[in-house]
């Protein structure tokens, strides 16, 4: 059958940062892609900020995914399939959402799984390399999005194993990230959160070649490419690669990395966060190298569709591996990867362990609210949140709120005395240099701040005092509760 015969179809995909239109005419095992477009809409914003997506965001995303459809239309796509992914499986609004699509394009939304997500990226990220075959015997694909991360291994082009991670690159932007560009201190304290939650990751086989899909993956192939000189045909990166790159975004606003480097403004703000997770993964992995391919879940879903026809996603979901292959038992249980209750079980030993530190440096503080125990204590506190962070996903979620506002509340107080003690040792070191004419204004100031420093240490530790050691050990359990009755 020739190409002009096979059918012409496409694949919308509603993220978390973007919505991306892909239409090609299909073949089983390759596609000829003669549209590809994306809107940077950003719906995961509105969702890690309220838990909905905003009416704004619903506006635009409506919009675009109306222009899409009927760009769809004029190409002569004879099926277009929509596809919604883990900013919209979160939204509290979600059936009103996908509602709304469904009455304005006249077309169904399938909210697939993580699981689903996970095995349409490997499709659409590896079908060049099966289709020339260059594909390795063994070889992972991780897919970073903006609410999610989906990891995948395959042997001989059968998926061996497959996880989705709720973490993605606007998330830990809009969790972590907020200045712009990102602090030392932001990045270290999201660099410490991204190690604690992937080395609870249980991973059964480590890949030898890793192949990285996603807009911020490939975005950070092109920043590579435009600041450092990487050869255009060299679609890889290395982790020396993504050091240069994390580095160049600490060091420019994204304004400036947008005008110099020709990124959208809104993908050049999600960079940092993109960086630090594929740098992350890459070291948890104990490789160097990334693949990157321009293709995912859009194609994916394509490959699927021409498969296994309108019981595409169906078969997706039963099958989990490439092709028309069942699964054998051992398969399927190396595919659903790590036991939740060993997972919960390491969490709940890590946050003991790390509330009992903190807890600690408190009883010392008590005693002498010096500046070394403060400073441990926030670091103590601060490594609590982020390891919190990590199992959010897992805990009940009232005694989560009020253990997290509680540690809040004790990081935040501990900052202020902290930036007071920076400050005083900065202003002592000044003093020392000082000319004699500017002395008294230095003595001045330094009365002043240590006047304010000693009624911070005494809010302080009124705080303290009131923090029950005992009751915060009873709300650290209270969060593992129901997933472990």
């Amino acid at each position: 059958m020739g190409a002009e015969s096979r059918p012409i179809r496409a694949a919308i995909d509603i993220g978390s940062n973007t919505i991306h239109l892909v239409v090609a005419r299909c073949w089983p095992d390759r596609l000829d892609i003669l549209a590809d477009e994306l809107d940077l809409t950003r719906l995961g914003e509105s969702v890690n900020a309220s838990g909905a997506i905003s009416e704004e965001k619903i506006e635009q995303a409506l919009a675009v995914i109306a222009h899409y459809v009927a760009l769809a239309r004029r190409l002569g796509a004879e099926t277009i399939l929509l596809i919604a992914t883990e900013a919209i499986r979160r939204a509290s609004n979600r059936e009103n959402f996908l509602e709304r699509i469904e009455q304005q394009v006249a077309l169904p939304v399938a909210l697939i799984s993580g699981e689903a997500e996970a095995v349409l990226t490997f499709y659409g990220a590896t079908y060049e390399l099966y289709h020339t075959g260059r594909a390795p015997l063994d070889l992972g694909v991780v897919d970073l999005g903006g609410g999610s991360t989906e990891l995948v291994t395959a042997h001989d082009g059968r998926i061996t194993w497959r996880c989705s991670l709720p973490i993605g690159s606007g998330w830990l932007l809009d969790r972590y990230l907020t200045s712009d560009p990102p602090t030392r201190q932001e990045r270290a304290t999201a660099r410490a959160f991204l190690r604690d939650y992937l080395q609870a990751l249980s991973i059964p086989y480590y890949p030898p070649v890793l192949v990285a899909t996603g807009g911020s993956a490939n975005s950070l192939w092109l920043l590579a490419e435009r600041a450092f000189g990487l050869p255009s045909h060299q679609r890889s990166l290395s982790g020396d690669d993504l050091a240069q790159c994390e580095g160049l975004l600490a060091a420019l606003s994204a304004s400036e990395i947008a005008e110099r480097y020709s990124q959208p403004y809104k993908r050049a703000r999600i960079l940092p966060a993109g960086a630090l997770i594929l740098r992350s993964l890459l070291a948890r992995l104990g490789l160097d190298q990334l693949l990157i391919s321009p293709h995912g879940i859009r194609e994916g879903a394509l490959l699927a569709y021409e498969r296994y026809g309108p019981a595409w996603l169906h078969e997706v979901e039963r099958q989990g591996a490439v092709g028309d292959q069942d699964r054998t038992l051992d398969q399927q249980q190396v595919t659903e990867g790590a036991s939740p209750d060993s997972f919960l079980a390491y969490g709940r030993r890590l946050l003991t362990e790390r509330l009992e530190k903190m807890l600690s440096w408190r009883r010392l503080l008590l005693k002498e609210a010096d500046e070394e125990a403060i400073h441990k204590m926030r670091v103590a506190s601060r490594r609590l949140r982020a390891a919190l962070d990590a199992y959010q996903g897992y805990l009940e979620p009232v005694a989560f709120k009020k253990l997290y506002r509680r540690l809040k509340k004790t990081a935040a107080l501990l900052g202020t005395v902290r930036d007071s003690d920076v400050l005083l040792l900065n202003l002592q070191a000044l003093l020392t240099e000082a000319e004699t004419d500017d002395r008294p204004a230095l003595l001045w100031l330094l009365a002043v701040l240590e006047e304010q420093r000693g009624q911070q240490v005494a809010v302080l530790e009124k705080h303290l005092r009131e923090l029950d050691g005992e009751a915060l050990r009873a709300q650290l359990l209270a969060c593992f509760a129901e997933e472990e009755c």
